[in-house]
């Protein structure tokens, strides 16, 4: 599957099924293209979905997100939320303003995240906050702010009752109690201090939360800990590991099996030869030697089920 230009964003069908070849596709979306649906199988493209602005000009998608029940595509845009029927590809869709009238939630929406149990959908954005909106109509319902940086990863926890967040170069992965809108409960701290979309991601219990950082360490904390009682509320590590030399920037667990998977790899600029101190020293006539960028581009799979005999670990 190769997409015109620099990819943006993807996500996967929420209910695919191997048994079930129908449901087996992903969205993507890249610069100044539609956003594309591909088969998981094969690779064929199976569908397009083109978003136009005011002035008729294809305007690509920054981030996606499929309903629970996977009946619509959610994408987002400058100030905006565009509503695709995931059966009916083409331009049709609906248009949900994130600000308007110099109110509401305003910059590029980053990322979207569906609640699990209520009615609800957040709204990211690199402007810093993060919008609770209404599933059915999009009303806005509360706006969230506390991030240092442009928020780009958001996860709801299983019981829905509290949502996990965190930004680019932004060393807070930060927890809000949706109980009581804009009240942070803790902060889980890691290293960030690049660009990249740094990933996390919840076990299916939501006890546990998984994260990368730039220096290629990999930590985990146990969210069921009550938080600290000073402030500031930072809720320590139960698990930190070097896995690779290079940023990790990606991680998921697998739904049922103690499967972890991690991406790594971030922009390398390449060691140049000071061409001052080679003529210094008389090496003129020394063979050029071509830059070297260094990194670790990878994708990998660990082992992470808890020893045997001790409930409740982590491994």
């Amino acid at each position: 599957m190769v997409e015109g230009d620099t990819l943006y964003d993807y996500c996967w069908f929420p209910l695919m099924s191997s048994s079930q070849p129908e449901t087996c596709f992903l969205a993507s979306s890249s610069r100044d293209n539609p956003v594309h649906l591909w088969d998981a199988f094969n690779g064929e493209l199976r569908a397009s979905f083109r978003p136009y602005n005011h002035l008729d000009e294809l305007m690509a998608a920054h981030s996606l997100c499929f309903t629970p029940d996977g009946a619509r595509l959610f994408c987002g845009f400058d100030k905006m939320v565009r509503v695709f029927d995931t059966s009916r590809p083409g331009r049709s869709c609906e248009n949900r303003p994130t600000f308007a009238k110099k109110q509401g939630q305003n910059g590029i929406i980053s990322c979207i995240a569906f609640s699990p149990t209520q009615p609800l959908y957040a709204c990211a954005s690199y402007a810093k906050t993060v919008g609770l909106y209404s599933r059915v109509e999009g009303d806005p319902l509360a706006m969230l702010v506390g991030h240092c940086g442009g928020v780009t990863h958001a996860v709801f926890s299983p019981d829905g009752v509290y949502l996990f967040t965190g930004g680019r170069k932004d060393a807070e992965i930060l927890c809000w109690d949706l109980r009581q809108p804009g009240e942070i409960v803790f902060s889980l701290w890691r290293m960030v201090s690049t660009n990249q979309r740094m990933y996390f991601d919840l076990d299916p219990s939501g006890r546990y939360l998984l994260s990368g950082n730039t220096s290629g360490q990999i930590t985990v904390w146990d969210t069921s800990q009550p938080p600290p009682a000073d402030p500031p509320a930072v809720l320590q590590p139960v698990l930190q590991f070097q896995a690779v030399g290079d940023c990790v920037n990606g991680i998921s667990l697998h739904p049922s099996l103690p499967l972890l998977a991690t991406s790594s790899g971030q922009r390398q600029f390449p060691d140049l030869l000071d061409s001052g101190d080679d003529e210094a020293e008389g090496g003129g006539d020394r063979p050029a030697t071509p830059p070297q960028a260094r990194g670790d581009n990878a994708l990998r799979l660990w082992w992470c089920s808890a020893p045997s005999g001790v409930e409740g670990a982590v491994s």
